[in-house]
């Protein structure tokens, strides 16, 4: 069971960043989250990067304009549990061992 905790921002940014492996810049992420303030978009980042849940190429993330010029992506360390917090409903795997008494 997956013990990461996800605001609807932070899952927002996640399924725009997708769990392909692949970098997406700044600008890209942003039009891909629609609905989403600038400022509350900068906040949301800032909280995944410190959590290290996103890797990001880029040391000073303050404004928008310094997100749009970085690229990001899921941290693959992470990426596991990531998608198992974004989809809870998914029942775990059972385990194939069996016990013989």
């Amino acid at each position: 069971m997956s013990s990461i905790n996800l605001d609807g921002g932070e899952r927002t940014i996640l399924k725009g960043l997708g769990f392909g492996g692949s970098a997406v810049d700044g600008h890209t992420l942003f039009e891909r989250c629609p609905g989403f303030a600038e400022a509350e978009f900068v906040d949301s980042m800032k909280g995944l990067i410190m959590m290290g849940y996103v890797s990001t190429d880029g040391r000073n993330l303050r404004t928008m304009e310094d997100i749009k010029n970085v690229a990001f992506q899921i941290n693959s360390g992470y990426a596991r549990e990531l998608r198992e917090a974004l989809n809870p409903q998914a029942k775990p795997k059972k385990s194939r061992r069996v016990r013989r008494e």
